[in-house]
C-alpha cells in the first residue's frame, strides 16, 4: 500500500526522523504498564516504537486513508485502532482506569487536546508529545513570561510540565512554516483547588483575555466598577505576574465579592 499523503485541513505534518519518534516514545518509559493512547498516528513512525515497548496500545486516527495504512503495516493494532475525532471521544470508553496519551499532534487542534486532557487530568498521570513550539513554550512558561497564559495556567495546576527539545521544521512531511517542541506534562499531588474550580478557570480566562491590563481593570466584567476588593494589591498585579496559588487566591477574593452574593446570604 503506498504512503499515506498528508492533509492540509486535518494538519498533519508527517514526521520522518525515527531518532525523534524513538525519544517521544520513550518519554512513556516510566510508566510502565500504564496503557498509552497515541492520537493522529498517521503512517505510524512513532507508534511502531510504542509497540516495540509492548505498551497496551489503542490508536486514534480520523483520517480515513491512514487506517487501512495502520491495518495493514502494524497487525499488532487489530481491534486497536478507532477511527474517530479524539476530541469527540469518551476517553474511560477505551480505558477505565488510567493511561496515558501522547502523539505528534496536528497542529490545527493541540491547544484543544491539551485542554482535554485537563478533563480526564484523573485518568491520565501522563501525557507528551509533539507540538508547535509556540504553543509547547505556552504550555511550560513559568509567571512573569510573556508566553505565560492561560493553558499555562490551568495546567499548571494539574501537572509538572517539562519542555523537552526542540524539533526542526526539515524533518517533516511537508516541513510546517514554525518549529516544534516535545513536551512532558506528568500529574502532580494536587486532587483539588484551595476555591471553586469553574470560577478559577472563568478568572483565569478574564485575567488573559486583557493581559496588557491589571487584574483591577481585567475583573471589572465580574466584580463591577467599583468593587471594594479592588483595594487589595494583588488587583494591581498583570496576570502574568500570577503563580497557580495566586490564581486560587484571587478566585477565593472574586467568589466573596461576586456581585448578588450579599443578596444570596440574605
Amino acid at each position: 500500500m503506498p504512503a499515506v499523503k498528508p492533509k492540509k485541513f486535518l494538519g498533519q505534518h508527517f514526521l520522518k526522523d525515527l531518532e525523534i519518534a524513538r525519544r517521544i516514545a520513550d518519554t512513556l518509559d516510566e510508566f510502565e504498564g500504564v496503557p498509552v493512547i497515541e492520537v493522529g498516528p498517521g503512517m505510524g513512525v512513532l507508534t511502531q516504537f510504542l509497540i516495540e515497548k509492548n505498551k497496551e496500545l489503542t490508536v486514534v486516527e480520523l483520517d480515513k486513508e491512514s487506517v487501512p495504512y495502520l491495518h495493514e503495516h502494524y497487525p499488532a493494532l487489530h481491534g486497536r485502532i478507532i477511527e474517530a475525532d479524539f476530541l469527540k471521544l469518551e476517553l474511560p470508553d477505551i480505558y477505565k482506569d488510567q493511561f496515558c496519551v501522547i502523539g505528534n499532534y496536528p497542529y490545527n487542534i493541540s491547544s484543544q487536546i491539551f485542554f482535554k486532557i485537563l478533563d480526564y487530568r484523573n485518568h491520565v498521570p501522563c501525557c507528551s508529545g509533539m507540538l508547535q513550539k509556540e504553543v509547547a513554550e505556552r504550555i511550560a512558561a513559568p509567571p512573569g513570561s510573556k508566553t505565560y497564559g492561560i493553558l499555562s495556567v490551568l495546567l499548571q495546576a494539574w501537572y509538572n510540565v517539562e519542555y523537552l527539545f526542540t524539533v526542526s521544521e526539515k524533518v517533516f512531511d511537508p516541513p510546517p512554516k514554525v518549529k516544534s517542541a516535545v513536551v512532558k506534562l506528568v500529574r502532580n499531588g494536587r486532587q483539588t483547588l484551595s476555591c471553586d474550580e469553574k470560577l478559577f478557570k472563568t478568572v483565569v480566562k478574564t485575567g488573559f483575555n486583557q493581559r496588557r491590563k491589571t487584574l483591577r481593570n481585567s475583573m471589572k466584567p465580574l466584580l463591577g466598577k467599583e468593587c471594594d476588593a479592588f483595594n487589595d494589591p494583588i488587583f494591581g498585579e498583570r496576570p502574568e505576574r500570577l503563580s497557580v496559588a495566586d490564581f486560587e487566591k484571587l478566585t477565593n477574593i472574586v467568589a466573596a465579592n461576586l456581585p448578588g452574593r450579599d443578596r444570596e446570604k440574605k
